[in-house]
């Protein structure tokens, strides 16, 4: 039981903190291939180009893989490339440009009405950002964040299988390893499950509050 409470916590603490992060190097790329894109507030072809070509390419590569590339940065940052706290790192780079992009196709999701009002009464694009753009598309960013959060609880499983602790650790180690206690297994997959469903729950709560606000 000490063992399975100290996985879960485990887990919380490198989803939240890679989510955190993930959000804050996210969040200016999804603003840049928004202000950037064609039609954008202030278009420019190449600027888009490059930041979406990197996006797309750090969406598409393999988390595992992701991980074992970044163990020197982990060695470099924080002194050691396994464990809880060197899982956030890669953690957070994977789940970056998924957040770019999920929190760029919730803002183009706002009414451009309002945003040709805004530009109209001599608003620059930081305050149709802030003024305009975020709280008209707040429930769909809501709902956008919480499907991250759950990609992250993903990936954070998958870093169970080098070393990564949390769920997905134990879940490998008396899944595959250790046969003899399959309950460790199916303890670690319910709480798994437990925790996606908790985060979906939160988010659609979340976001139908605000959408009612």
């Amino acid at each position: 039981m000490n063992l399975m409470l100290t996985a879960l916590l485990q887990t919380v603490y490198m989803v939240l903190a890679s989510t955190l992060i993930a959000v804050v190097l996210g969040f200016p790329l999804a603003v840049i291939l928004l202000f950037t894109r064609p039609g954008g507030l202030r278009p420019n072809e190449a600027v888009y180009t490059i930041v979406n070509t990197l996006v797309n390419v750090f969406r598409s590569f393999p988390f595992i893989i992701l991980m074992i590339v970044l163990i020197p940065l982990g060695q470099a940052l924080i002194g050691k490339s396994t464990g809880t706290t060197a899982t956030i790192i890669p953690l957070s780079i994977a789940a970056a440009p998924f957040v770019a992009r999920i929190i760029e196709q919730s803002l183009l999701e706002a009414d451009p009405g309002l945003v040709e009002a805004a530009r109209s009464m001599g608003a620059n694009p930081m305050q149709i950002l802030f003024q305009v753009l975020l709280p008209e598309t707040t429930p769909s960013l809501i709902l956008g964040i919480t499907t991250s959060v759950i990609n992250i609880i993903g990936y954070s499983a998958m870093a169970g299988a080098i070393g990564g602790g949390g769920l997905g650790d134990v879940a490998i180690r008396f899944g595959l390893y250790r046969r003899s206690q399959p309950e460790m297994l199916w303890g670690s997959v319910l709480l798994i499950l437990l925790f996606v469903q908790l985060v979906q729950w939160m988010g659609n709560f979340l976001s139908r509050k605000l959408n009612h606000a």
